[in-house]
């Protein structure tokens, strides 16, 4: 055995799964087309890994939300068109146009920049645009869209807009009725601007039927295999499986206490595993006394505090046969799925995955 032989715990990533996922919304909302969302390192799932995956099944266009992230995706896709969803402040324009990435320009005073690159360039630069419908984060407010629709040839000018773009505040639930103010507010923007393609959905959009497909879709926590409007089936395949090691095995008696604090007390004789992950590695610190895990496809609740490196599970009802030093407990994947851990936590399966860090390996099937 290497000297980094032993695994500790692994984050497995299943290439193919994303490839199914995409060809998932391919088929929902054909003929638009379908990028993909892989800002924040791909959901945590491994940028590089998962841009190739997608380009193997026809995806040709990305989005991240950093520069950097752009930068490091180039060489990874060099033909693709890469959006930049952070927009293009001044100090990113030489970057921006020297790795050919495509700003998502948010305000006027963003597209004044962008077009005055072009001008100093003598060349036609390309550009998504973002008009806010409801979110109040990025994108251009009311009243600078009323100025561009006003003004877009002068505002425009050296300026090819590749996309108009907005973002849905409420996509994950279908009932809400924000899904079409919103399409509604994007509809009559558009109806303001010079032609261009549109996109409006995310994952959840995608869900929502054509009439929000538009051109182009951009599906992000989809494509990794979240759960996105908690629908009794999940439509996408399990992408990514969180396993640690079981480090010991250790029998407690009635009244014992595990971890930090002692908040947890054995109301019976329990068999306690010790596993190596812990909040050092993304496992959210919350869990502690309301999580589980699985052995074998065996559910084990989580017992005591999240240490920095280690967590406990109570294993006694997991048959002895199943148990050693050597299985791995599943924290989610295929017998807990990552929106159960995630609400285990009370947050959502975004954080679950970009909460882990470095120290878990990303391994790949189907590379």
């Amino acid at each position: 055995m290497s000297d980094t032989e032993f695994e500790a715990a692994r984050l497995t990533v299943r290439l193919g799964a994303i490839a199914a996922n995409y060809r998932l919304c391919q088929r929902q909302i054909g003929p638009a087309a379908v990028a993909g969302v892989v800002k924040a390192d791909a959901y945590g799932c491994g940028a590089a890994p998962v841009a190739r995956a997608l380009a193997a099944a026809g995806c040709d266009t990305y989005f991240v939300a950093r520069l950097e992230e752009g930068i490091a995706l180039r060489p990874v896709v060099p033909t693709a068109r890469i959006f930049v969803l952070d927009g293009g402040a001044p100090d990113t324009i030489p970057a921006l146009l020297s790795h050919r990435l495509t700003p998502v320009l948010n305000s006027l005073a963003e597209i004044a920049g962008w077009s005055a690159a072009a001008r100093e360039t003598s060349s036609e630069l390309e550009a998504a645009i973002h008009i806010d419908t409801g979110m109040s984060r990025l994108g251009l407010p009311g009243e600078e869209l009323s100025v561009l629709a006003r003004e877009w040839k002068k505002r425009l000018e050296g300026i090819r807009v590749v996309l108009w773009m907005s973002h849905l505040a409420c996509a994950d639930d279908p009932a809400s009725k924000m899904n079409a103010v919103q399409l509604d507010r994007f509809r009559t923007a558009l109806a303001m601007l010079p032609p261009a393609p549109a996109s409006l959905s995310s994952s959840g959009g995608v869900l929502l039927g054509k009439d929000y497909a538009f051109d182009l879709v951009r599906p992000g926590i989809g494509l990794y295999g979240g759960n996105v409007q908690n629908a009794p089936q999940n439509p996408f395949q399990t992408v990514a499986v969180l396993a640690g090691r079981v480090l010991q095995l250790r029998r407690i008696d009635r009244g014992d206490t595990v971890g930090y604090g002692a908040t947890f007390r054995a109301k019976r004789a329990t068999v306690i595993a010790t596993v190596a992950l812990g909040y050092a590695d993304g496992l959210m610190r919350v869990i502690g006394n309301r999580g589980v895990a699985a052995i074998a496809g065996k559910r084990a609740p989580v017992v005591g505090r999240i240490s920095m490196d280690l967590t406990t599970l109570d294993v006694t009802e997991i048959a002895p046969a199943m148990l050693s030093t050597d299985v791995m407990a599943e924290f989610f994947g295929d017998t807990i799925a990552i929106d159960e851990a995630a609400r285990a936590a009370d947050t959502v399966p975004y954080e679950i995955l970009t909460a882990l860090t470095p120290r878990v390996p990303r391994v790949y099937e189907g590379a």
